[in-house]
């Protein structure tokens, strides 16, 4: 095989590309040896001996896949998590959570008949009120008024 360093130097430099982008047709090796200068040159990159490679970008694959474990809610753990307390997920958004879930099970237990409807009002006005801490909160609250029933 023939050394085609100059040939491809000056290739690049008519391109205007780098060494790499540049093609030379295994075919024409020996004409594109003999090519001396840079007219040589321009005359096989017209023939097509001589081309210019596309650019090569950037794969997405690798990002699309990680994008998707995403969607499912992996990739969220303490290591990948930055900024403030709140940032992931306001305050907001946990209190509406929170009493989204109370009211839906306050509706529920009315609803079942473990709690009357002045029970479920109170219950309701607390859980609004910011008293109830979670849902394990709630049904404890709920029990103890079973347990107050009952004796």
């Amino acid at each position: 095989m023939t050394d085609l360093k100059s040939q491809k130097r000056m290739a690049a430099d008519i391109l205007d590309v780098g060494k790499k982008r540049v093609w030379i047709d295994p075919n024409r090796v020996e004409d594109v040896s003999m090519a001396i200068m840079k007219d040589d040159i321009r005359e096989l990159i017209e023939e097509g001996a001589i081309q210019k490679k596309k650019v090569t970008g950037q794969s997405r694959g690798r990002a699309r896949k990680i994008d998707e474990k995403k969607k499912k809610g992996r990739r969220q753990g303490h290591g990948k998590r930055k900024g403030k307390k709140h940032s992931k997920v306001s305050k907001k958004e946990k209190w509406m959570n929170k009493i989204r879930a109370q009211r839906k099970k306050l509706k529920q237990l009315r609803d079942e008949g473990e709690i009357t409807k002045s029970e479920y009002r109170k219950l309701y006005k607390k859980s609004k009120g910011g008293e109830i801490r979670d849902l394990k909160h709630l049904t404890k609250l709920v029990k103890e008024k079973e347990g107050v029933k009952n004796d």
